[in-house]
């Protein structure tokens, strides 16, 4: 298989977008919508609103956020209506936030950044303080999702966060484990077409040893109620280790199946249970890479729920997204964006590393898990020496002795220190189905500045041709059977407008129209279209 990229730029000891450190600066809240300028033509039909959501705020007071994910969720909001856009964005007003704007200091421990007790307490207050148990973050700056007609806000733990999707006003904070069993849940859930949503957490498991559940939201009720309130646990896989879950950030699920790749980056729970108490350690403390283990695959049927007991394995990486898996004459066809080794990725991700000049951001991607998109096959119920007969792929299935089945991959696309991640395809169409295209954010030695398509395993087509721009976000729209990209991009370089949102045709990465405002626009990571018809 031939694979075509294209990459157009020039190294400079400066990154050609220069300022790309102002995505990662505090910004405000804005008190009210404002109009955006655009340039080209929106079509009409392209109608309703881009909600995303990432950090906004890096320091509270004297204290700074350390690390990519502590800064304080944020916001934002593009509506679009008859030709016309405005741009919005607010804070969740969570308990970290407000505790922290309250009491003008870090109060709530977030993912690589350590709260300590109130120094105006005396000594003996400060001491039991930090004996009163863990405080999980309910700061929700990862992604939105829909539940029945609401939307909530999530992080990674047990808390995700109601908020109006017109207003941005926050409305509720929620615990799930008031209704299931599980520790904290991705920032990934799938939803099907009626609604029904599903997401996997860990838990305890019998024994009191660690497991992996798949949990069941079930779509609006007739009757107005809560969906959330009926939710339950479908199926309960194990875990690799007893006491060390994996970090688990995205699933996959085909019609009939679901799929959960557990990989080497630990969590060691005894750590995170007695150091973070008595020592006021983070979450990034508490991570640690199984040498050994190398990656496993596990599959479990949705209707009806049941484990299966196939060990599929293969060589160790780090897995932040799935790109789409689909079923295929007896086999599941998994699609993801990987980082090879056992390292974790993460560690790269201070914002001390990303705000280096130039040269040594790409100092430290040299030193990084290099990034590479794959393609596994599964076999469900197939014997032989490659038990893969699909002729379109190269992955291998192959028995072993000891009973496990070792995985290869095909190689969709590798480029050194370039990754093709935060994949898009059609969703409502095309998610757990054979598929054909898939859009990426280009990461540049960890700075995104570019959209990639991937027509049937080919990259072929980069945006924009010469990079002069922080592109952070892609969301695919499909009205009509006509697909558009929506992504918000910052020029930190521009005298006048230095955000924008941009249109483009999705089949070729043409631009239809852009849509900019006078704010500079943070880091987003996830988020969502509410289009209206």
């Amino acid at each position: 298989m031939d694979v075509y990229f294209h990459f157009c730029f020039i190294f400079r000891i400066q990154h050609p977008a220069g300022g790309y450190k102002k995505i990662f600066e505090t910004c405000g809240e804005l008190n009210e919508p404002i109009p955006a300028i655009v340039v080209g033509v929106i079509p009409e039909w392209l109608s309703g609103s881009l909600l995303r959501l990432g950090p906004g705020l890096f320091e509270v007071g004297a204290e700074p956020f350390y690390h990519l994910f502590d800064g304080q969720a944020l916001m934002h909001k593009f509506d679009l209506k008859n030709g016309h856009v405005t741009y919005y964005r607010k804070f969740v007003k969570t308990d970290a936030y407000v505790r922290a704007m309250t009491e003008k200091r870090v109060v709530i421990t977030e993912f690589g950044t350590a709260a300590y007790p109130d120094p105006c307490k005396n000594i003996f207050s400060r001491f039991f303080t930090y004996f009163k148990g863990i405080e999980v973050t309910d700061n929700c700056l990862v992604n939105v999702y829909p539940v029945g007609e609401d939307f909530y806000a999530c992080t990674e733990t047990n808390y995700i966060t109601k908020v109006d999707p017109d207003t941005l006003e926050t409305l509720k904070k929620v615990d799930l484990c008031d209704y299931l069993s599980v520790n904290g849940v991705t920032a990934h859930p799938h939803i099907e077409s009626d609604g029904t949503v599903y997401n996997l957490g860990n838990c305890f498991g019998k024994n009191m040893s660690l497991a992996y559940n798949i949990v069941k939201i079930p779509s609006t009720q007739k009757d107005k109620s809560d969906p959330i309130a009926k939710s339950k646990v479908l199926v309960q896989i194990p875990s690799s280790e007893r006491f060390k879950p994996s970090y688990v950030h995205s699933f996959g699920m085909t019609e009939n199946y679901f799929v959960f790749v557990e990989t080497p980056i630990k969590i060691n729970l005894l750590k995170f249970l007695t150091a973070w108490s008595i020592w006021g350690t983070n979450y990034m403390d508490c991570f640690e890479s199984n040498e050994t283990m190398g990656t496993w695959f596990h599959l479990a049927m949705k209707d009806p729920a049941k484990y299966i007991e196939h060990k599929f394995r293969t060589s160790a990486f780090n897995l932040f997204h799935h790109i789409n898996s689909y079923e295929d004459d007896g086999f599941i066809v998994v699609d993801l964006c990987t980082w090879k080794g056992h390292e974790f990725v993460y560690n790269y991700l201070y914002l001390a590393n990303l705000r280096e000049n130039w040269e040594e951001v790409k100092k430290a991607a040299m030193r990084a898990p290099q990034p590479e998109v794959r393609r596994y096959v599964l076999p469900i119920d197939k014997q032989g020496k490659n038990l893969i007969s699909l002729p379109y792929t190269t992955a291998t299935a192959v028995m072993r002795s000891d009973g496990t089945i070792w995985l290869e991959p095909e190689v969709l696309f590798s480029g050194p220190r370039q990754a093709f991640e935060f994949p898009q395809i059609n969703y409502s169409k095309f998610s757990g189905k054979n598929y054909s295209y898939a859009y990426g954010l280009g990461l540049n030695h960890f700075i995104p500045d570019r959209v990639s398509i991937a027509r049937r395993r080919e990259l072929v087509v980069h945006y924009p041709t010469l990079i002069r721009f922080m592109i952070k976000t892609n969301l695919l729209i499909v009205i009509q059977g006509v697909r558009v990209l929506l992504s918000i991009v910052v020029n930190p370089g521009a005298d006048q407008r230095p955000g924008y949102l941009l249109i483009l045709n999705a089949r070729d990465l043409t631009e239809i129209a852009r849509a900019e405002v006078e704010v500079i626009i943070p880091v987003t990571f996830h988020g969502i279209a509410k289009t209206k018809p």
